[in-house]
């Protein structure tokens, strides 16, 4: 099946023009450039989730500047790149209340039962109104757990207090801002998992978070307790997921990205109901995916020019 674009350009369209007007480029070959191709290159564009190494790196000895469409940067080795002088441009901010509203969206879609009733209400079994089915989970007044206190983080507890729920999180370290603005109480990561009726996830991908939702944080979960991961797919464990929700260790779960992306078609998860999987639409809007463009051309070009990135990713 088809899905249409739904814009006249899409952003890779206007990104284009945007680079063509200012310097010479060159798409990524299928299969990859040689390098005498790369030998060239002075800026580099990342436009999806590629893998970008120090050995890439060093096959384009004049590169000045990555710059990438997105704020995570968990595919491009920073480390690598800073060693060699490189400055790693990405978009941030600008996608916060984007990403915030997938986050509700999908908890929201999973307590109501939203796909799964979709799917009924279109089929030929659905002949007569019953209020005996479907029951699902009210998001107001409840408990959310969320993990990953930072911008997007706190996006997302805002849009949780209009909904008049209890804002738990957990993060590296406690945020005294969130806690006053919005009543945020901070938890250790255990005790959030036991006490939320919801758990978002809206932490980075790094050697700390990868895996951190495994089998033992599960079972640490109610069981009518529901998972939303609009972070990165590999900060929950996959077959631990499957696990959990074939055996009803939890309700259910709602992501916007998984590990790999997309998921191989024979992934056990692709056969479960009580899962929601969105293709990471966690920042596709019109309007943010057009400021994501211009902040990224924009890395781009002052790389190119070698002046400060408008927004450049700091390595610690």
């Amino acid at each position: 099946m088809a899905y249409p674009v739904m814009m006249s350009d899409t952003p890779a369209d206007n990104i284009i023009r945007m680079i063509g007007d200012q310097c010479d480029w060159t798409l990524w070959p299928e299969g990859g450039p040689s390098d005498e191709d790369l030998a060239p290159i002075e800026g580099f564009y990342t436009y999806g989730h590629m893998k970008v190494k120090g050995e890439l790196m060093d096959r384009m000895p004049n590169l000045r500047v990555i710059s990438n469409f997105g704020v995570g940067v968990d595919h491009i080795n920073t480390r690598d790149a800073a060693d060699r002088g490189i400055p790693v441009g990405n978009t941030p901010d600008i996608l916060n209340g984007a990403t915030a509203d997938m986050t509700i969206t999908l908890l929201l879609a999973a307590a109501r039962n939203l796909v799964i009733g979709d799917h009924y209400a279109r089929s030929a079994a659905f002949t007569s109104y019953d209020p005996n089915i479907l029951h699902g989970q009210e998001a107001h007044g409840s408990t959310i757990g969320i993990i990953g206190m930072g911008k997007i983080g706190r996006v997302v507890a805002k849009r949780a207090a209009a909904f008049d729920m209890t804002i738990l999180y957990h993060n590296r370290r406690p945020n005294p801002e969130a806690e006053a603005e919005l009543g945020a109480e901070y938890h250790s990561l255990d005790d959030l998992l036991q006490e939320s009726d919801f758990v978002t996830l809206n932490c980075p991908l790094t050697e700390e978070t990868r895996n951190l939702i495994g089998a033992r944080e599960l079972g640490l979960m109610k069981e009518t307790a529901i998972l939303v991961n609009v972070a990165r797919g590999g900060v929950i464990n996959h077959d631990a997921l499957v696990v959990a929700l074939k055996e009803g260790q939890i309700a259910s779960a709602a992501v916007d990205v998984t590990e790999p992306e997309p998921l191989p078609r024979n992934h056990p998860l692709l056969a479960l109901e009580n899962v929601i999987i969105a293709p990471h639409l966690g920042s596709a809007t019109r309007q943010t995916r057009e400021k994501m463009a211009q902040m990224s051309v924009d890395n781009l070009i002052a790389g190119l020019a070698g002046k400060p990135l408008p927004a450049q990713v700091s390595v610690n």
